[in-house]
């Protein structure tokens, strides 16, 4: 069973750092989403087999021998390193994604001229921004 968290541990490890280099390198991503449901999938299964060992042997760590808990140490600190550095990058990932969205909103909105102004109740003029529509093409 231990052989098999390891695995999980070593494939979930891989994919994040894969995903993270390819992110952090120019250009498109196309298979991102399958990155993504690997790992969840990869996740799933991990905590399955976690759970799984809690209910049968619930003092399985005390029971594991010391090289077996080294090695399960050791996969375990690989894949927060890897997922805190995973982390940060999608966050990145993200915040130029709205930033990016932000500016693409901006400019069309300039460029449509939006702003419409009404008279109110009491004479003054009000003005307000509408929204420019935007629609993305996630296929480009």
């Amino acid at each position: 069973m231990i052989e098999e968290l390891l695995d999980h541990m070593a494939s979930l490890t891989a994919i994040m750092e894969e995903e993270s280099d390819r992110l952090v390198a120019p250009g498109r991503v196309p298979d991102l989403s399958e990155m993504a449901v690997a790992k969840t999938r990869l996740v799933g299964s991990l905590e399955a087999k976690l759970a799984q060992l809690s209910r049968e042997r619930p003092s399985w760590m005390e029971e594991l021998e010391k090289a077996d808990r080294s090695r399960l140490a050791a996969a375990v600190a690989v894949l927060r390193d890897a997922s805190l550095v995973n982390a940060d990058v999608l966050e990145r990932q993200i915040e130029l994604s709205t930033e990016l969205m932000a500016a693409i909103a901006q400019e069309a909105q300039r460029l449509m001229g939006t702003r419409k102004t009404t008279y109110g109740a009491h004479g003054g003029l009000l003005g307000m921004d509408l929204p420019a529509p935007i629609s993305l093409n996630t296929r480009l």
